[in-house]
């Protein structure tokens, strides 16, 4: 079990890089492009990509 955020935009950010991991592997490139990619797409706010790293590249994910 993971602990969701509270903001829209980063909710918003966690499923778009889901859905690109699982839907277009090939166009993800390493995640940390993408989290910056998020960043950006969603106005997220330096703490909310901190988030996004932290729930990323957990080494429980790997």
């Amino acid at each position: 079990m993971s602990v969701m955020p509270e903001g829209e935009n980063v909710r918003k950010a966690v499923k778009w890089i889901s859905d690109k991991k699982q839907y277009e592997p090939e166009d993800c490139g390493p995640i940390m492009s993408m989290i910056e990619k998020a960043a950006k797409r969603f106005d997220l706010s330096p703490k909310d990509e901190e988030f996004l790293i932290r729930f990323f590249c957990s080494p429980e994910k790997t």
